[in-house]
């Protein structure tokens, strides 16, 4: 039977018992339905992890104590930093999700020309709060130690002028492919558009700022499709993911 991983705000340390917050003690008790002494594993975000078993139960509070610390990492050797911009529905949570399980450091969502959902204020605020609980939950089910962080809401713009990475791609599908000699030193930047792409002078204004433009193939991929397929191939290509 595989042992649930837990993600815990609070810091960690080995050998030590204290009760966990409201949220993980509610999947522990309710949607696992744990027993006091069964096992689970815990990690905070900050590098490695710990097992774990649970002291006490009850319906929303749970204690646990702690083992040694493990030093195990599954993170990538590439340091990718997704700006993607904001898609309807649930698109945005499922590129949110598979984008923290093909090893993304970090995700920008962006407000381009094209972009259709409104978000400002509280409302912003708080879909950046759940999206980020998506990547906690997506770090749980992975086996990641460390959590991508999931920015504000920002104009494109802003999100270009702070770029700086070796390697930055846009992708869109009148582009060439992406040269056989281009080469990174561990960090990369890709940008992708909303549902009706990015605009040619949103396009121009990537390049402006040092992105390459790249097209994945001849057919022209959905929005949630899109991050999927180029995370993989970068990671295969600069990551830790390799064909047999």
């Amino acid at each position: 039977m595989r042992i649930p991983r837990i993600f815990t705000g609070q810091v960690l340390q080995a050998h030590s018992t204290f009760e966990l917050e409201p949220r993980p003690s509610q999947h522990i008790a309710r949607a696992l339905r744990m027993r006091e002494d069964d096992a689970i594993t815990l990690f905070d975000g900050r590098g490695g992890e710990y097992p774990a078993t649970i002291s006490a139960l009850g319906k929303k509070r749970v204690a646990v104590t702690t083992g040694a610390h493990r030093q195990c990492e599954t993170e990538s050797t590439l340091a990718i930093h997704l700006g993607i911009a904001v898609s309807r529905g649930e698109r945005m949570d499922w590129v949110i999700q598979k984008a923290t399980e093909l090893g993304v450091s970090s995700i920008s969502p962006l407000l381009t020309e094209r972009t259709e959902v409104k978000l400002k204020g509280e409302r912003a605020e708080k879909k950046v709060a759940h999206w980020q609980q998506i990547a906690v939950s997506a770090c749980e089910q992975c086996g990641r130690n460390q959590i991508p962080r999931i920015a504000s809401l920002q104009p494109l713009q802003t999100w270009l002028d702070a770029t700086e990475a070796p390697l930055r791609l846009v992708l869109h599908h009148r582009a060439d492919p992406l040269p056989p000699g281009t080469a990174t030193t561990g960090q990369a930047e890709l940008l992708i558009g909303p549902e009706g792409g990015l605009s040619e002078s949103e396009i121009a204004t990537a390049e402006a700022h040092g992105f390459l433009s790249l097209r994945l193939g001849p057919r022209v991929l959905r929005t949630e499709t899109a991050p999927v397929a180029a995370l993989a191939i970068l990671q295969a290509r600069w990551g830790d993911m390799s064909l047999p």
